[in-house]
Parts: structure tokens; sequence; C-alpha cells
């Protein structure tokens, strides 16, 4: 049915932390300043926090498009069963992978369509407050916007949203994830 799966055997966590190991590092907190640098212009750039929403979902979604190549081809993945699986492998490898980060996924609705990626850590929220007048500022928005994008290029068609942040004084950082639509498989066009 869907997209992507893995050869994770039973244990995606232990497949997830190889995969990290396997990938080149950077300084977390060069990234992370870089990141709070590209917030902060764009908030200059958009006077409107719910355009800065926009705009950082917008380039997630661009990177994811090309991330999942990378995906693809260093973790070794084949076909998922199924939108649960999937999901799995998008916390418990995918986030890993490139963050180093530990999610769990819960929350599953009855259809399985629709659950939860919870993360107690988030590399993009080091050394961040913010202040009251950007209490409607999605940070990490440009997560959600890596998830939809990569998991598109897949043929999921997924909304994606923080549900909870520990910037806005919860716990974890929870992304709702629920599957719209599969998209079918469609051949490249003939070249003649």
């Amino acid at each position: 049915m869907i997209s992507i799966a893995t050869n994770m055997a039973n244990n995606p966590n232990t497949f997830g932390g190889a995969a990290w190991k396997g990938m080149e590092k950077m300084n977390s907190e060069l990234f992370t300043l870089t990141y709070g640098a590209l917030v902060s212009q764009l908030i200059r750039d958009h006077e409107d926090v719910e355009a800065v929403n926009v705009q950082l979902e917008k380039m997630g979604y661009n990177i994811g498009v090309r991330l999942i190549d990378e995906f693809l081809a260093k973790s070794n993945t084949e076909r998922c069963a199924n939108f649960e699986s999937t999901a799995n492998l998008v916390a418990k490898v995918g986030l890993k992978m490139f963050l180093g980060v530990n999610a769990q996924v819960d929350k599953w609705n009855s259809e399985k369509t629709a659950c939860s990626i919870t993360l107690a850590d988030n590399p993009f929220q080091s050394y961040v407050e913010l202040p009251p007048s950007l209490s409607k500022l999605c940070y990490c928005n440009l997560m959600c916007g890596v998830i939809r994008g990569a998991l598109e290029m897949v043929n999921l068609v997924v909304t994606c949203e923080f549900v909870k942040q520990k910037l806005r004084g919860h716990d974890v950082d929870e992304i709702r994830l629920t599957l719209q639509s599969v998209r079918e498989d469609q051949p490249p066009p003939d070249d003649e």
C-alpha cells in the first residue's frame, strides 16, 4: 500500500541509532544558532507571525522533497505495508538519522490514519525563549514541512502540525500527523 519501509528487523530504535552513527555531524550549537538566525530574519521580513509559520513550513517542505532521496539511499529501506509502519519509520529512523533525536509514536486514531510523534528533546529549540509577542509562532514548523514534503514524494499526502511545544510551556513537543490520501504510483512520462 504505502511508500517506504525498512530493513529495521524488529527494532527501529536500533536501526535509527545505526543510521545516526553513519551520518556526517554538524555542531549542535552552530545548527541551533543558524536556525535561530533564519527564524529571526523571517520575523523581520514578515511582520505577521502567521506568515512566518507558513514560510517555515514551505521551506521545510522543499527540504523534505529533497531529503527523502538521501534518507532512502542511506537507510536501505523498502516499501512500508501501512501508514503505521511509515510513521514509525519517520519517528524512529528519520528523526534519529538527521537530528539525533529519539521520538515516540502514539495516540493513534481507530483507523490508524492519524498519530502523534512525541519528541522529548528538540535540537531546534536549544537556547530559545519566545517573547509574549511571538506566542503564536510555531518556531519548529520547518520540521512539519520536512515530514510533509518527504512523505509526499513517496505518495502519501499528510497534514503535519505541532500540537504541543516546549516553547509554549508543554513538557514535550508533539507533532500530529494525519494521512489525507495515498496517491497511485505514476510511471514517468514516455520519452517518445
